[in-house]
């Protein structure tokens, strides 16, 4: 008679893919169980907590601060950390299920949806997405350079990331140096000549997806006037009755009317709100961009009462040398798992992985956060989705529907990356890095000054190992 999983003869072993919010959520709901589990976490940067170090805005110290919570995981004693590992490359899909009796997906949504327009591939357009990293020190886009020597921007999109880069461009480099913000960019940003953002909204002021903080924000800058004209503040009566009870989106409503009625006061940048516009090109000469045409839209209800915008066949062109694109995330596919390319997630019935060829469940393999849903909501609505997620894992697990690995062995996993030369970055190691971070941020006044190279991360903890040839990216 077998073992049950779950217990001190045979704990459940479970590899969690990715180490955002969504993975820690998933690790913490595990150990909050009464059951013996042990948690191996797998990140491809060295760094864990995902978004929140890499997304979150850097004068959003106070969103920062939940990684606390995710430390609290990290020190169970069942948790470990395997960083600068990246799943299919240093370890693959058969190698996990082979050793461990459940995997969670935790990957997110890592790329971004495109305008599909002409110009979208000029230098200097490019997605939000790319501009936050950067700005937060993400290893990948350390070197991405935005040229900031131009005097006008358009951001488009009306959610709370579009929110975060016209603020950050709108910001002194004063109002920014006591933040996180990575080096590059704040020296960056302090030499900025961008005199005008232009956030551009396909619809109207009753459907934007920012939140009232974020807009409210926009009221309290140093070096920039909010700038919104009231006849794009006009609602059509579907708009007027879709928020009729949404409290919300009447306050989003009231700080524009404000702003609008407040209008310029003399500061040295402006951050226009614009409304029923959606871009059609980006004007380029000479290989750089000078202007972004947009076709001016009308709001009309379909037949499901969602209020969509129409071209009205009229365009404007609105000055710019930058643009960026905030206009949602999708998820990528992950080596031999299942994944949806119409919604960017990995196919689930309440977080139970699901083969869309068969329309079965895979035995044993979960998803959580984004690449489960797509991306909505905020940081802590992954802790629910979390939850439910990990109680259908306990549920199969009571159910006897959950598999035990064939091979039990989570250490083998360690010899396997030592065998490949991955220079894997342990929760000890992330400990001391973070110390290093948190120690020089104290000497500038700052929170934290982020090491933003992998190689310079792996120096000082002396890791660097070479990868052999088939594992080199």
């Amino acid at each position: 008679m077998s073992t049950r999983l779950g217990t001190p003869e045979r704990p459940l072993y479970v590899a969690i893919i990715g180490a955002g919010p969504s993975g820690f959520y998933a690790a913490g709901a595990l150990f909050k169980e009464d059951i013996v589990v042990h948690v191996d976490m797998f990140e491809r940067l060295p760094a864990p907590h995902g978004l929140v170090r890499y997304g979150v805005a850097p004068d959003h110290q106070n969103i920062k601060a939940v990684s606390k919570v995710y430390d609290r995981t990290a020190k169970e004693p069942g948790f470990r950390f395997f960083g600068n590992v990246e799943f299919g490359r240093d370890i693959t899909h058969d190698e996990l299920r082979r050793h461990y009796d459940a995997i969670i997906y935790a990957v997110g949504a890592q790329t971004d949806r495109r305008l599909n327009i002409p110009g979208e591939d000029l230098p200097n357009s490019m997605s939000a997405t790319e501009f936050v990293a950067w700005y937060n020190g993400h290893p990948y886009f350390a070197d991405l350079a935005p040229d900031l020597s131009v005097e006008s921007a358009v951001v488009v999109g009306a959610g709370n990331v579009a929110m975060d880069v016209a603020r950050i461009l709108a910001k002194s480099a004063d109002e920014l140096r006591h933040t996180d913000i990575a080096d590059h960019a704040l020296a960056a940003l302090a030499e900025s000549q961008i005199k005008e953002i232009h956030i551009l909204a396909r619809r109207g002021p009753a459907q934007v997806k920012f939140t009232n903080a974020e807009i409210r924000e926009f009221g309290h800058l140093e070096n920039a006037d909010p700038i919104v004209f009231e006849r794009e503040l006009k609602l059509d009566p579907a708009s007027s009755a879709s928020i009729k009870d949404d409290t919300a989106a009447q306050k989003n409503i009231d700080y524009l009317r404000a702003y609008a009625e407040i209008g310029a006061t003399g500061k040295p940048r402006r951050v226009y709100f614009r409304f029923l516009l959606s871009p059609v090109e980006i004007i380029g000469e000479d290989g750089r961009i000078v202007a972004v045409r947009a076709e001016k839209n009308q709001l009309r209800p379909t037949l499901t009462g969602y209020i969509n915008a129409y071209g009205t066949g009229e365009y404007e062109e609105i000055p710019a040398g930058l643009v960026l694109r905030a206009v949602g995330y999708k998820g990528i596919p992950l080596p031999g798992v299942p994944y949806d390319p119409r919604t960017g997630v990995i196919p689930n019935d309440v977080g139970r992985v699901m083969n869309p060829e068969t329309d079965k469940l895979v035995p044993g393999e979960y998803v959580v956060g984004w690449a489960k849903r797509g991306p909505t909501g905020v940081i802590g609505t992954n802790k629910p989705d979390a939850v439910e997620t990990v109680n259908s894992l306990l549920e199969d697990l009571q159910a006897g529907k959950l598999p035990p690995a064939p091979e039990p062995d989570p250490d083998r996993v360690v010899a396997l990356l030592e065998e490949r030369g991955v220079p894997y970055v342990s929760i000890d190691d992330w400990w001391k890095l973070n110390e290093l971070e948190i120690q020089a941020g104290k000497e500038q006044g700052r929170p934290r000054v982020k090491f933003v190279h992998i190689d310079e991360m792996l120096e000082i903890l002396g890791k660097r190992v070479a990868r052999t040839a088939q594992d080199t990216p």
